[in-house]
């Protein structure tokens, strides 16, 4: 479950409009709206890296994608596991060496 949001979805866009458009320091746009001015630093790389601006981040998008990637990877590992188990008897079964019965003489 994600940690709730400590501001509101409109002031992240707000700020990072303000410190691009500006071109003020980021602390003093930070202090002027009451956020500490690392979350608006953090805002600002990745409207950056967004916008094909920076390469040492991931996109929004790329982010999402990489989550349901590895929610998508832990599914398949779990439903392998499950299958795993579920085929260990026939597993055993196979294995077992098969001997043939043995013939009475009749005589």
């Amino acid at each position: 479950m994600p940690a709730p949001r400590k501001y509101p979805d409109e002031l992240p866009e707000r700020a990072v409009r303000e410190v691009r458009t500006t071109s003020r320091p980021i602390a003093h746009v930070a202090k002027d709206l009451g956020i500490h001015k690392e979350a608006l630093r953090g805002w600002v790389r990745q409207a950056e890296a967004d916008a094909g601006e920076r390469d040492d981040r991931l996109t929004a998008a790329e982010h999402e994608e990489l989550k349901q990637l590895r929610e998508e990877a832990a599914e398949l590992r779990r439903a392998n596991e499950i299958l795993k188990a579920a085929s260990a008897p026939f597993a055993q079964e196979l294995d077992r060496p098969r001997t043939r019965p043995t013939r009475r003489s009749t005589a």
